[in-house]
């Protein structure tokens, strides 16, 4: 049996410290036999989650031994990691332990020192943040989660449920994983290369600025066939002023900006109406339908079936 640790830090999320405890404890093995221990560990006797205070009856000294740790996230996740939490943790990471986190949970381990010099991803609002705060990490904000072996991280409170059934798949293999879904509810398919659905806005435009009739007309014209040359003579300037001028103040180009824009309504369509998505494709704007596969799976990482089917 495999001991998991659920480490609880103050202003902890609730829910991302219920997932490992539900997903590990509802896992079964081909015997009937439970395939994990839990322990619920917190640095001092009484944590803050919000809208309760939790009791754990594990310390710190809870880490050691167990085979996995996992690090929910918190509602602070630029707060100072306590010595203590760091020290336990990189005790751990030393001893071989499998150490994986939720969401902001990424911030402790990048700040305890243990993501250094690896990818690594959190929820995608953070993934800035944690880029800025943390220069060594490798930060990919487009996935669900990164298994770097030892080390592992995922994105939103629900992609910590798909790492923790990928760990259960890696410990047991795909049957007992897959039985652990049905009993949470959820599908098993979904991989950690897979895109965290959110299609991320570029720089806001300040308002008022000389650049919004543009942005509207563009957006009014996602269906048209438009090329740069088009879009330069509607703004009344060269293409070379457009393409400097448009990055400073969106940070794209103008086609890479109404590529995005283009997926963002399809993303639309794909979740409220039941069109093909070929014409989707071409409603949006895309002159083939392969051409807007192509496209919408290197923006969102799978492919427009796939993401149609993760919202019906």
């Amino acid at each position: 049996m495999h001991t998991v640790a659920v480490l609880a830090l103050d202003k902890v999320i609730p829910f991302d410290l219920s997932t490992p405890i539900e997903v590990f404890t509802r896992t079964r093995l081909p015997d009937g036999r439970a395939g994990y221990r839990i322990r619920v560990c917190a640095e001092h006797p009484e944590t803050d989650a919000g809208a309760f205070a939790l009791r754990a009856p594990w310390g710190l000294e809870g880490l050691a031994g167990a085979d996995t740790v996992v690090v929910p996230g918190t509602a602070d996740p630029a707060a100072p990691l306590a010595p203590a939490v760091r020290d336990a943790l990189r005790a751990a990471a030393e001893n071989g332990t499998r150490i994986a986190s939720i969401c902001s949970g990424t911030f402790v381990l990048a700040a305890a020192g243990l993501l250094d010099g690896l990818r690594a991803t959190t929820h995608w609002a953070a993934a800035g943040l944690l880029a800025d705060a943390h220069p060594a990490i490798e930060v990919d904000p487009d996935v669900l989660y990164v298994d770097n072996g030892q080390i592992l991280t995922s994105a939103g409170a629900a992609a910590g449920l798909d790492l923790c059934l990928h760990m259960i798949r890696r410990d047991y293999g795909s049957a007992v994983a897959a039985d652990a879904a049905r009993l949470s509810v959820m599908p098993l398919e979904r991989e950690g290369g897979q895109a965290q659905f959110i299609v991320h806005d570029h720089a806001p435009t300040p308002h008022g600025s000389a650049f919004e009739p543009l942005l509207d007309w563009l957006r009014d014209n996602l269906g048209s066939d438009l090329t740069l040359a088009d879009i330069a003579a509607h703004a009344g300037t060269s293409t070379r002023t457009l393409i400097r001028r448009f990055r400073e103040e969106t940070g794209s180009t103008p086609l890479q900006w109404l590529h995005r824009a283009r997926v963002r309504q399809a993303q639309h369509l794909l979740e409220t109406t039941r069109q093909s998505v070929e014409r989707i494709g071409a409603q949006v704007g895309f002159g083939s339908p392969t051409a807007f596969r192509d496209r919408f799976k290197r923006t969102t990482g799978v492919s427009p079936h796939a993401y149609r089917r993760s919202f019906t």
